[in-house]
């Protein structure tokens, strides 16, 4: 079965600095198959025979802990499940405007509307749809500054949350359909 595993907090901001192909390395001495990474933010394409997500997030956890050592959270999604995600963002989000699209997905045991609980949006600026286990967070271009979404981050909360921009996860998908 083909999962993607999107980890939290690597590479970004040079914290937490890990070469993709060192991941992939990683990964694949875990016990996954066919592994491929795609862009460096962290997100890993693998097949594996188990199917619980959960048990599989937590090995990766483990095995980027003990060969990193970098304690992270990582999100695993079947690619099913990545389908669905990409299917349920607002009709608006696949036609090209001046909106700055995000999907936010939780890592358990946090559940969305908790995080919905710690959102502050503002009008005219800000959009927000929740699916399962996933925040699709839209901000209009022209008020970035503005936007109520830019206080998550330093809220308890946001370390629950792995955060990728709309195309990326929509490439990301392409990337998973691709033949062997």
């Amino acid at each position: 079965m083909k999962f993607i595993a999107l980890i939290r907090g690597i590479n970004v901001g040079g914290n937490n600095i890990i070469a993709m192909s060192d991941l992939k390395n990683a990964v694949s001495k875990c016990g996954y198959k066919n592994v491929s990474t795609y862009i460096q933010s962290g997100n890993i394409i693998f097949e594996s025979d188990k199917n619980e997500v959960c048990v599989i997030a937590e090995k990766l956890e483990i095995c980027i802990l003990n060969t990193f050592k970098c304690n992270t959270k990582v999100v695993v999604l079947t690619e099913k499940m990545l389908q669905a995600v990409v299917k349920q963002a607002p009709t608006n989000w696949n036609k090209e405007d001046n909106t700055r699209k995000y999907i936010a997905f939780t890592i358990p045991p946090v559940e969305v509307n908790e995080v919905v609980k710690e959102i502050t949006m503002r009008g005219g600026v800000d959009s927000l749809k929740t699916g399962k286990n996933v925040l699709y967070m839209s901000t209009d271009l022209n008020h970035l500054t503005k936007s109520g979404f830019n206080k998550l981050a330093s809220k308890k909360i946001y370390k629950s949350l792995t955060i990728r921009n709309y195309n990326t996860v929509s490439k990301l998908l392409k990337h998973t359909e691709l033949p062997e």
